[in-house]
């Protein structure tokens, strides 16, 4: 019951105007593993939910963190006992605060290029073919496989790494993967 009484309004929170519903919170856990299962629970049961870097002063065990409508906290923690993932912690702040998630992604354009950097893993792609053309960074021992399968595949037709990959650096990947088919293939 710690956690419901985070929710409950303080002093602070009676005078802040911001609304519960703009407010987020951030699922703090102890290793990525929990992360990429929590994520997967969550989005199976329709919680919208964003993998994020959690700011340093709140950084308990992971480098990963998972943000989560604060309203939603509730629901969610019950559902993630009941599959035995739970978090360490959740932090609730709101838009406006300075206690921001860091931002997993990186993007460069290169002009007929584009690298999608997601933590320490880069996906670079041809935007005039959306094909795959270089796969780098990390130190996970199946960074070279995945690399080796994705290069040379069309963006729109391949697979998503984290079938076939099973570190943090191929779940990473994924996450690069993702957002340059979100930023290349939204037609």
């Amino acid at each position: 019951m710690e956690w419901l009484n985070k929710l409950l309004p303080t002093k602070r929170n009676k005078k802040d105007k911001t609304n519960q519903s703009s407010q987020k919170a951030l699922l703090i856990f102890e290793n990525t593993s929990e992360v990429i299962q929590a994520e997967r629970i969550l989005q199976k049961q329709g919680y919208k939910v964003k993998v994020v870097g959690p700011p340093p002063e709140v950084r308990k065990g992971c480098d990963l963190a998972i943000e989560v409508p604060v309203v939603e906290i509730p629901g969610i923690i019950n559902l993630l006992k009941t599959q035995k993932v739970e978090p360490l912690d959740f932090v609730s702040f709101s838009e406006e605060e300075i206690l921001k998630p860091v931002d997993l992604f990186h993007v460069k354009d290169f002009g007929e290029y584009l690298m999608v950097r997601a933590a320490n893993m880069k996906i670079t792609v041809d935007k005039r073919i959306l094909t795959i053309v270089n796969v780098s960074g990390g130190g996970c021992p199946d960074v070279p496989y995945l690399a080796s399968i994705l290069v040379g595949l069309n963006l729109k037709h391949s697979f998503p790494p984290k079938e076939k990959g099973h570190t943090l650096c191929g779940y990473a990947l994924h996450l690069a993967y993702e957002k340059a088919k979100e930023l290349l293939c939204s037609e």
